[in-house]
């Protein structure tokens, strides 16, 4: 099974952009999305069901702002959200079940300058961790999947020293990454590559994605129990579109 997933930062822009055309050389069997800011009604046919594929949409309730969603080739056998009203008005969790295999597309809240909304994405980690921890502990194999919104290490991004006071770097999200990771979570792209200058968001400002002044912040993770069924786990940097790139993950 072959899963991409993609913080596109605005569907219809990522549309004229060639999100649709990347979709159909993907050889995806599922592709997440992050960040629609759109609501279904909002959308030509062809990108809500292009060939070959059926899409599902979870928005905010707030227009223009977070959403998820994802195209798949075969029905889901249930889709879930995560049950917490401040989060699933947001649009930021669908949970897919295709047999014991439990995926959760999620966009994780941004902390905000000063850690504005801090206390929100924290409670929002707890929140996915909680129902992550629930489904292994029924048996699932289950996969925390999109834009996390945090470099975890100083090798996650560019620049740590700089942006130790910066959101997506403050300690508090840092050290919820190392709960996430001590708590029986594998960060995947971590057990094919240890080097540093892997990123998949840069700034839209001074340059940055020319000289790979990035962020490594969307993740594939995975319980420990079922780790050895990935078979790849790597990022797209090549592909534009986005502020991020994409991240492509193949299962046993």
């Amino acid at each position: 099974m072959k899963i991409v997933s993609w913080n596109v930062n605005g569907v219809r822009a990522a549309c004229k952009k060639g999100l649709m055309e990347f979709i159909a050389v993907s050889n995806a069997d599922i592709f997440f999305i992050q960040e629609t800011k759109a609501r279904l009604e909002q959308l030509e046919r062809g990108i809500y069901a292009p060939a070959g594929y059926k899409s599902w949409w979870r928005s905010a309730e707030k227009r223009g702002y977070s959403g998820t969603a994802f195209w798949a080739r075969k029905q889901p056998d249930a889709i879930e959200i995560l049950g917490v009203e401040e989060f699933d008005s947001e649009g930021r969790v669908q949970v897919v079940f295709f047999g014991n295999l439990a995926l959760m597309n999620c966009y994780f809240p941004n902390s905000q300058p000063e850690g504005a909304r801090l206390g929100y994405k924290l409670g929002f980690n707890g929140a996915i961790k909680k129902y992550a921890d629930e489904l292994v502990a029924a048996g699932k194999t289950v996969m925390i999947i999109g834009d996390y919104n945090v470099a975890h290490k100083p090798i996650d991004l560019a620049r740590p020293k700089e942006n130790e006071k910066n959101p997506g770097y403050l300690p508090e999200e840092r050290a919820w990454m190392d709960s996430l990771i001590a708590g029986g979570w594998i960060d995947t792209f971590r057990m094919f590559e240890n080097g540093p200058s892997h990123y998949t968001w840069w700034s839209y400002r001074t340059n940055a994605r020319a000289n790979n002044v990035g962020w490594r912040i969307d993740y594939f993770c995975i319980n420990d129990a079922a780790a050895k069924r990935v078979k790849s786990s790597r990022i797209m940097p090549d592909i534009s579109g986005s502020d991020h790139c994409p991240i492509v993950l193949e299962l046993n």
